[in-house]
């Protein structure tokens, strides 16, 4: 299965789906090194990690559960209360399967507590972790089909880093516990409007959650030039130019891998947003919209500023998407 996932260009030009509103909530940051016999590190590992990837700190809640991580982020959505009303749906995005059996889910609670009851939720998890930019696209198609221009959509993205298999992509990351709650219109409503969105699956992956071998190699052989690939795809499909982006908010696996990914792609470092690798380590489906909370806080996003999400999720998916601030 391969090619792009969502509507047909045309289609999505007419949805136009926008991000009405994003919060986040951080956990408090503990040092990799108290870390480093739970993950597994050698100490060799450990300084690669440190000095040539940049992760020092990761955000993580040991006491808190998923539903408490979702909980204090949507708690931020200040555009939230007294709209509950216009929530048709509620999308949790997720790079693993929910852990719980239906119904108790850690959306729940938290449908119960918002007053959403009469939103249709469910999970996306088919992308892995970029299972974040596919919610939004479909949230945004689901709510311009729905016919109602005031509707909108509940994003919510964060996990727990709770078993030795998901605190860390060896050689690669280690996942943080930071989570965010987004509100989507399927209109032209909000103060990023989605331009372009691409994605690519290479099913070759799919059988390992931790590769190893040869199967390892080839990733690192595709990974650079598929993530070029689908920029590319998701740029043309925005009318939009490398040159012409301010920022690209990436996924926070980390430095080095980005460094890599500017020089192919022709965009100068100081463009690629980084601030949270260091800070947060990777948090699953929710790092691009972390980096757009952060950034907008910063100052870094004018007005008619154009910028790119990306994500890459296990087994193995690449997407892009592009935004007008």
């Amino acid at each position: 299965m391969s090619g792009p996932i969502g509507s047909a260009q045309d289609n999505r030009k007419v949805l136009m789906t926008s991000i009405v509103a994003v919060s986040s909530h951080l956990p408090e940051t503990v040092p990799l090194a108290s870390l480093q016999a739970q993950i597994g590190l050698s100490d060799v590992q450990l300084r690669r990690y440190e000095r040539f990837y940049g992760l020092a700190d990761v955000c993580r809640d040991e006491g808190a559960t998923e539903t408490d991580l979702l909980r204090r982020a949507v708690g931020k959505l200040a555009e939230l209360p007294g709209q509950e009303h216009r929530v048709r749906y509620v999308l949790q995005a997720r790079t693993m399967p929910s852990p719980l059996p239906y119904p108790l889910t850690s959306l729940g609670p938290l449908r119960q507590e918002l007053g959403l009851e009469h939103a249709r939720s469910f999970v996306v998890s088919h992308h892995a972790c970029a299972s974040g930019l596919l919610a939004v696209d479909m949230a945004g198609m689901l709510l311009a089909a729905d016919g109602d221009p005031d509707a909108l959509a509940l994003v919510l993205a964060g996990e727990k880093a709770c078993t030795h298999r998901t605190q860390s992509i060896q050689d690669v990351t280690v996942m943080g516990e930071g989570a965010v709650a987004m509100l989507v219109s399927g209109r032209d409503r909000g103060p990023d409007r989605m331009l372009g969105y691409a994605s690519r699956m290479h099913p070759r992956f799919h059988s390992d959650f931790i590769l190893a071998g040869e199967k390892a190699k080839d990733f690192q052989e595709l990974y650079l030039p598929a993530l070029c690939e689908v920029i590319a795809t998701a740029l043309d499909e925005a009318g939009c130019s490398v040159d012409e982006l301010s920022l690209v908010l990436a996924h926070n696996v980390n430095r080095l891998s980005w460094m890599g990914a500017a020089k192919a792609l022709g965009i100068p470092m100081e463009k690629i947003f980084l601030d949270l690798v260091g800070e947060a380590g990777h948090c699953f489906c929710a790092d691009p919209f972390l980096n757009l909370q952060r950034a907008s806080e910063q100052g870094r996003l004018r007005p008619g500023d154009r910028y790119l999400m990306t994500s890459v999720g296990l087994g193995a998916t690449f997407s892009a998407m592009v935004f007008e601030h």
